[in-house]
């Protein structure tokens, strides 16, 4: 249980500190939530529960394409803001994309060979 309350206060932490870096330094905020902070500390985890370095390198590639994915609604979001699209609006459809894409993903990366 211990391990699990850790856990969410790291996460916490970390959005907390990128939303106030983000308010004085926008650039740099961005820069610090590109990090892949949250699959490093996510693989630590995994390894410390599971040191098996096939299931690792399974993950850690499996994570790489699954980033692919997520990247276009990091363009559609701004060119929506500067559309005169509503920030709440922009969000849902970036994240509506997102999603589609990931479907796509999981349906055409197997085809090609990837292990998702």
């Amino acid at each position: 249980m211990f391990q699990l309350i850790a856990k969410a206060l790291l996460s916490g932490v970390l959005i907390v500190a990128i939303a106030e870096i983000g308010k004085r330094l926008p650039t740099l905020g961005a820069l610090v939530a590109s990090l892949p902070l949250v699959s490093v500390l996510g693989m630590m985890l995994l390894w410390h529960q599971r040191p098996d370095a096939e299931n690792m390198a399974v993950h850690a590639e499996a994570t790489f394409w699954y980033v692919l994915p997520s990247l276009p609604m990091f363009l559609l979001i701004p060119a929506m803001l500067r559309g005169g699209f509503g920030f709440w609006s922009a969000l849902a459809v970036g994240c509506v994309l997102t999603i589609v894409l990931y479907l796509l993903m999981m349906q055409v990366g197997p085809r090609l060979g990837l292990r998702l």
